[in-house]
């Protein structure tokens, strides 16, 4: 019988920042990190679990950079949403008095 030897694993990992290839010893705690994913520009989603007070949209409508989309209350703030770039409301995923978590979807622009 023939002894065979399992490769190690290595337990340095390499990366390379700005063509610098370096080893690295990377923590159980940044393995096991949520991945950042670049936001979609066409979701507006809410940032923090509030009320909506007001919506000042309707699906189909042209909004423009700037203009006033939502207001919606968290921790007894009124916190107003912008539209962030030109283009039409394609739903409207909210209503006045709705009770939203942080993280979801409010409108969608097309």
């Amino acid at each position: 019988m023939e002894n065979q030897e399992t490769p190690k694993k290595s337990r340095f990992k390499s990366i390379n920042v700005d063509s610098t290839k370096y080893k690295t010893h990377l923590t159980k705690k940044y393995n096991l990190r949520k991945k950042w994913y670049k936001p979609n520009d066409n979701l507006i989603t809410s940032f923090i679990p509030g009320t909506i007070i007001k919506v000042f949209v309707k699906e189909g409508q042209q909004v423009k950079k700037g203009e006033k989309i939502i207001i919606f209350e968290a921790m007894k703030m009124k916190n107003r949403v912008y539209a962030m770039k030109n283009g039409t409301i394609k739903n409207v995923n909210v209503k006045v008095g709705d009770m939203i978590p942080r993280g979801k979807v409010m409108i969608e622009l097309d």
